[in-house]
């Protein structure tokens, strides 16, 4: 199994030398269920003028297109550095199963692409973020909610 665990972090790896030679981020993704490639990403932030381009984020996309399912449960990703906050998050949303990573986010810190930032702001209080968020209309937008805890022919994620 170590020898096919290598492989898929080698691909990982190759697409986010790849992804700097054609003008992205050093970063490259793979999505694999059961010994498999399912798909494949890499950083396409600057490129495709979207934030969420990241690599995790981008083969996870793929990968749920590929199996047509929201959900990845049988799925582990390979990615060539250490997964930011948001592709973290979007890989426990897809319910992945294991994560495996080569570069640290120190490693990441050291050229640029330094998340500490919003690792500290997620324990404060909304109020006190660098980007201050602030409740309005709850009321009015909890019908929503309402509505689908009614909703009985609703898919559960």
């Amino acid at each position: 199994m170590n020898g096919s665990k290598n492989k898929f972090m080698e691909l990982a790896i190759a697409l986010s030398e790849k992804s700097v030679a054609e003008g992205g981020g050093p970063f490259g993704a793979v999505v694999v269920r059961r010994g498999e490639v399912v798909a494949t990403g890499t950083n396409s932030v600057t490129l495709l003028n979207d934030p969420t381009a990241h690599a995790e984020v981008s083969a996870i996309r793929a990968a749920c297109a590929a199996v047509k399912d929201f959900k990845l449960e049988e799925c582990e990703i390979y990615s060539s550095c250490e997964p930011c906050p948001m592709c973290l998050s979007a890989i426990y949303w897809a319910g992945i199963r294991k994560i495996y990573f080569a570069n640290t986010r120190e490693d990441a810190k050291r050229i640029g692409f330094d998340d500490s930032f919003i690792y500290d702001q997620i324990p404060l209080a909304p109020s006190r973020r660098t980007v201050p968020s602030e409740e309005m209309m709850r009321a009015e937008a909890l019908q929503a909610f309402r509505l689908w805890e009614r909703k009985e022919d609703k898919v559960e994620y």
